[in-house]
């Protein structure tokens, strides 16, 4: 893990990396004059990055793209500290010391960010993993401006994105549901957070039909986790409510998933890890906010006793469900979840599933689709953390006649609209059982890579957990 940290001056050997917009910025303090001509000759062929070695420590060079978007000039920041964490962790530095040159001084801190994300590694199940494992290990901000408070509270976010990620890579062999909560006790073991969780009796007491549904094709019993944090000093009576989705593994039921497409479904509850993450950098960074956190957990498998197509089942607040597809299991726990939110009389509840290959197949890995109801402001201050944060989001169509897709002829809804519209059905299913403001976030398509992104890395994302964190800051604001 790469700790950031702030100073007024670097050392005489310091490894340097100078930020720069332009090349009228080239520090001539620093740089000969032969340096300088082959900056600018680099730059000129389109190479971004100039590394030097002057012996008792490098230089590197690093000019950013600078946008008239400040979000967008970030986001490049980001990006080209993870490019050139590359090359350092090659060179096997383990700090640096970054000064910016550029004219906003500012972006050293989302430079820092996407080294620090994108430092991150999953080495657990390697044999020798000491030989993969990245050396950087200290970055320091040279700033007069940048203030102290932020950068601790990016130590805060990488270490909780981290956090996400890993429970994501985990496999079920080892993150089963029991396990899963066994996990979230553990992480807020030293913090001011209450978890608690529901064991298989008393999820059965309160009814949860659907999470039992689910469940009953496993041998491994279910959970339900409460994670409550609530400082003396919060600014909400009424808690915000952050509902995530905890299949620790998607076989589809006895709608069996075919070809490769089961693969990846360990990151099933990757809802669940982002609201864990979330509410660990929120506890973390101290901010006045009362916060809830809801994840059902269970394995969706195969088994004599499973529930299937036809099937109706009875959910916490008492509606009946046509089952259409088991593989639509992700809703149907959520479902428990989000009615059980109401004795909370929340302020706003937002939930995180990779729920639909529809919202995936819409928009990509580029952003998550959001849909909702009495939340329109809301989802305009959600949107604005995705862009500031780059963890974007799509507002979809929320119109009454999509309510006419689940409607059963022989029970209150069925589990599956029509054929298009997907993600938004699901959403609607899902909003069923809401009676306050509300945003459904479906992460399909951003929660786990097949493919390295920038620092955003392979495998699990932690998508949500920057995106939330931002949105609570700022409303704390």
């Amino acid at each position: 893990m790469i700790k950031v940290k702030c100073a007024k001056k670097y050392g005489i050997n310091s490894n340097l990396v100078i930020l720069i917009s332009d090349l009228k910025q080239l520090p001539k303090d620093l740089l000969d004059k032969n340096e300088i001509a082959f900056v600018k000759k680099s730059v000129e062929q389109e190479i971004k990055s100039v590394e030097f070695n002057k012996m008792s420590y490098w230089l590197f060079i690093q000019m950013i793209d600078q946008k008239n978007d400040l979000n967008r000039t970030s986001e490049n920041a980001r990006k080209s500290g993870d490019k050139l964490l590359e090359v350092i962790n090659t060179h096997k530095l383990t700090g640096i010391s970054v000064l910016d040159y550029t004219k906003n001084e500012i972006l050293a801190l989302p430079f820092a960010e996407g080294m620090s994300l994108g430092n991150y590694q999953f080495l657990k199940y390697f044999k020798e993993k000491t030989k993969k494992q990245n050396v950087l290990s200290e970055i320091k901000i040279i700033s007069n401006i940048i203030d102290p408070k932020s950068v601790e509270q990016l130590n805060i976010l990488t270490e909780a994105n981290a956090i996400a990620r890993t429970l994501v890579n985990e496999p079920v062999s080892y993150l089963t549901a029991e396990k899963f909560s066994e996990e979230i006790q553990q992480i807020f073991n030293e913090t001011d957070v209450k978890v608690e969780v529901l064991n298989k009796r008393k999820i059965e007491s309160l009814k949860m039909g659907g999470l039992l549904a689910v469940n009953k094709g496993s041998i491994d019993p279910p959970t339900f986790n409460i994670i409550e944090y609530k400082p003396e000093n919060v600014v909400n009576q009424k808690p915000y409510v952050f509902v995530g989705k905890g299949v620790v593994y998607d076989t589809g039921g006895m709608n069996i998933k075919t070809e490769d497409h089961m693969n990846d479904m360990k990151c099933d509850m990757a809802g669940g890890a982002a609201v864990t993450g979330a509410i660990y950098a929120i506890a973390k960074a101290k901010l006045p906010v009362y916060v809830i956190g809801l994840i059902p957990a269970t394995d969706n498998r195969t088994d004599g006793n499973a529930y299937v197509s036809g099937d109706v089942i009875y959910m916490h607040d008492g509606t009946s469900v046509e089952v259409l597809n088991t593989d639509a299991e992700g809703r149907i726990i959520l479902a428990d979840a989000l009615s059980y939110a109401k004795k909370y009389e929340p302020e706003l509840v937002i939930d995180l599933a990779t729920l639909t290959g529809a919202a995936q197949r819409a928009i990509g890995h580029n952003g998550s689709v959001a849909m909702g109801t009495k939340s329109e402001n809301e989802i305009k201050l959600l949107s604005e953390s995705g862009y500031r944060v780059h963890e974007r989001i799509v507002e979809f169509p929320f119109w009454e006649e999509y309510d006419e897709e689940i409607k059963s002829s022989i029970a209150d809804i069925k589990n599956l609209g029509g054929p298009t519209a997907g993600a938004i059905t699901a959403g609607k299913f899902l909003a069923h059982f809401t009676d306050y403001p509300y945003i459904h976030l479906d992460i399909a398509g951003t929660a786990f890579l097949n493919k390295k992104d920038s620092y955003r890395g392979l495998g699990g994302t932690g998508v949500g957990v920057r995106l939330l964190f931002d949105f609570i800051k700022h409303k704390m604001k």
